[in-house]
């Protein structure tokens, strides 16, 4: 189980997407979400059809751990499910 230790923050997306082996930097976050969006909401994350056998393992990893990056996984299983913001 990873746990955080005194002084350590959170992971967010960017962490995320880098142990995923995808492009972290912000617009990269944005453009897949994007593209994956919406994710039918009876479709666990890890069962998605674009994740690799290796990064659905990993999301089901930390999720069964139930440790620090379930957060960020149940975050981003939210962003593909809920309605894109509009910007002007």
């Amino acid at each position: 189980m990873t746990t955080l230790t005194p002084g350590e923050s959170q992971p967010g997306f960017t962490e995320l997407f880098a142990q995923l082996g995808l492009p972290n930097d912000e617009a990269s976050i944005q453009q897949f979400i994007r593209q994956h969006h919406p994710l039918a909401d009876d479709l666990l994350l890890h069962d998605a059809p674009f994740w690799s056998p290796q990064q659905a393992q990993m999301l089901k990893e930390k999720i069964r751990c139930d440790d620090d990056w379930a957060i960020v996984v149940d975050q981003l299983s939210l962003a593909l499910r809920k309605a894109p913001e509009l910007h002007k």
